[in-house]
């Protein structure tokens, strides 16, 4: 048998640590994957420290549903290894990106396509051993997409954060029409979502980060105009210059990004919130009516949406956000340098 290395979680709030068991055999529909790129999420931090901030001292406890040790990572692109006795379809040789967003198959939510959504999935890298390895068991070969001729380390990002601008863009898109798409936050996830957000709309994207370096690298990627959030005339010019935004995507997720975001909408106006850095945030619930505003949450995307935003990218409609590839070993190292806000783009595992 076969062994395989992976980087493992053995304690929450604890380093990565290797770990080496026998490669799986697939069985059935499975496939064995091997590993060519796995890219580091802001998400591995929460699954690593056990929770996600809500505020104040409070916390959502994320420590359930795995048995450890336990492999992160979600954002995969390999090569079809082996494959089971009843996997139509997959062909040793094959390189694949690896749609992770997996659902028990049979609840509403899987029904309908929507597997990122199941109560009860088997997300790789989230409750089913992911891609920190030199191999990843894939439970079907539905799941994996052919990348051809993009680079796994374009594409393996491109099944997360790629996919999580895709589909939080998306649902802007009857807004779009009329006016600019504001980006709030410019790090990995972001940078990802003013090159879609670009290739979707008819506008170019306004943006705005507290980063000034951030600012000026969005401007030369072709952003229509960038702004500090923290500055207090950046909302009354945004305001005063639009007449108030119909279309906001939020990458960051905390209180003072959502209080900007729904502070430069204007009547009849909509954020979609796909960051999870933490926080509360409260409104005068009047507002939702006088203004006629939506916030809406957005959880990777589907599917489709992986397949339709790997046909965007092979029209070249998109370019790739800046990567460094890093040896499997250290994943830990990756993991810290982005914690500590290091990364421009992102951190890319090459086992």
């Amino acid at each position: 048998m076969t062994r395989m290395h992976r980087q493992s979680l053995i304690a929450y709030g604890q380093p990565l640590r290797e770990t080496v068991v026998d490669r799986p055999t697939p069985r059935g529909t499975e496939v064995l994957v091997r590993v060519e790129r796995c890219g580091v999420c802001h998400s591995d931090l929460h699954l690593q420290d056990g929770y996600f901030a809500l505020g104040g001292d409070k916390r959502l406890d994320v420590t359930q549903g795995r048995t450890l040790p336990f492999t992160l990572g979600h954002e995969i692109a390999g090569v079809v290894e082996a494959v089971g006795e009843a996997a139509g379809g997959a062909i040793v040789g094959d390189r694949v990106a690896v749609y992770p967003w997996i659902g028990c198959g049979t609840c509403a939510a899987c029904r309908a396509g929507e597997e990122n959504l199941c109560a009860n999935h088997r997300h790789l890298g989230i409750t089913a051993d992911g891609g920190f390895a030199i191999h990843v068991l894939v439970p079907h070969p539905r799941y994996l997409l052919d990348y051809a001729p993009l680079s796994p380390s374009f594409a393996g990002p491109l099944m997360c954060s790629g996919l999580t601008a895709y589909a939080a863009l998306r649902r802007l898109a009857d807004r779009a029409e009329h006016g600019p798409v504001l980006l709030v936050g410019l790090g990995g996830v972001r940078l990802m979502g003013l090159a879609i957000a670009r290739a979707l709309f008819r506008q170019s994207p306004i943006v705005a980060d507290i980063d000034a370096g951030k600012r000026q690298a969005a401007l030369a990627a072709g952003a229509a105009e960038a702004y500090d959030p923290a500055d207090p005339q950046a909302r009354r010019t945004l305001i005063s210059t639009t007449g108030g935004l119909l279309s906001v995507c939020d990458f960051v997720g905390s209180e003072k990004s959502l209080q900007f975001s729904t502070g430069v909408l204007g009547r009849g106006g909509k954020v979609v919130v796909t960051g999870l850095l933490g926080g509360t945030f409260s409104m005068a619930a009047a507002m939702f009516a006088i203004k006629a505003i939506t916030i809406e949450g957005a959880l990777t995307g589907t599917l489709a949406e992986a397949r339709a935003l790997l046909d965007l990218a092979r029209s070249e409609k998109i370019a790739p956000i800046p990567t460094r590839d890093r040896p499997l070993a250290q994943a830990q190292a990756a993991l810290d340098d982005l914690r500590a806000g290091r990364v421009v783009g992102r951190a890319v595992l090459s086992p």
